[in-house]
């Protein structure tokens, strides 16, 4: 039996007004595939994940997550399936510790977070997934801090665990380098170099350098059309991506 699809994007489209943000995007992921999307500043990205994760409803085309039609459902509707994101600025919740953030995100997709008669320090699973994702993402001694206090590369790390603590099977990253150093940067591909290979992974990303070396496939966008859409040595030698994207300044 052939594994389920991940995802499929079918003419998907948004327009604010007269600006087509997202215009007739096709695209198709495969199990386990970690796919780079990246474009200039304006050209859909980010939108497009707003698209995929139910943050906006298109204006047109069709979204299918593991199977289901979820173009019309709400986010929850689709994490619920096993659908997590990033985002781009930081959304964590500041004056919480690090565990106590990752609490939250475990219990988040579970029954137990419409329980209220009994505490939170009663279930031990959570706090041995809350540790255990914390220890993948090399904060294991984190866990006390306060997560303002953390170094905005060590933030950047807390919100990819945030996004694992539900156990998700496709996982969006919406710039998850973005205002690190380049040392900072480095270390950062090379923990999502070490996730779960069956996890499917969409990353948008201005790093090149991460972009290209994490991704087995490359989808350019430009004002909210796909311009390529290939493996990273093909997308590199096109040259209408290194005219629009990829030339010198």
């Amino acid at each position: 039996m052939s594994e389920i699809q991940p995802l499929a994007l079918s003419g998907l489209s948004k327009a604010f007004g007269g600006l087509h943000a997202v215009a007739g995007v096709d695209l198709s992921v495969r199990p386990g595939e970690r796919r780079a999307i990246i474009g200039p500043n304006g050209a859909g990205k980010t939108t497009l994940f707003n698209l995929i994760s139910g943050d906006l409803m298109p204006s047109g085309g069709r979204i299918v997550l593991f199977g289901h039609d979820v173009t019309r459902l709400p986010s929850f509707r689709r994490a619920a399936l096993g659908l997590a994101r990033t985002f781009q600025i930081t959304t964590l919740f500041p004056s919480l510790s690090v565990l106590e953030n990752m609490l939250l995100a475990a219990q988040a997709l579970e029954r137990t977070k419409l329980m209220f008669h009994r505490p939170l320090g009663s279930y031990g699973h959570l706090y041995a997934r809350a540790r255990a994702v914390l220890e993948s993402v090399d904060l294991a001694g984190k866990e006390g801090e306060t997560a303002k206090n953390l170094s905005h590369g060590e933030q950047r790390q807390l919100e990819v665990a945030l996004a694992l603590a539900g156990r998700p099977r496709l996982l969006l990253l919406d710039e998850p380098t973005a205002g690190l150093s380049p040392a900072e940067s480095q270390m950062m591909a090379a923990l999502l170099r070490t996730l779960d290979p069956a996890i499917t992974i969409l990353i948008i990303e201005h790093d090149m350098d991460v972009a290209f070396g994490l991704a087995d496939h490359v989808m350019v966008l430009h004002n909210g059309r796909v311009i390529a859409d290939g493996s990273p040595e093909a997308v590199k030698a096109d040259p209408l991506v290194a005219e629009i994207y990829l030339g010198t300044d």
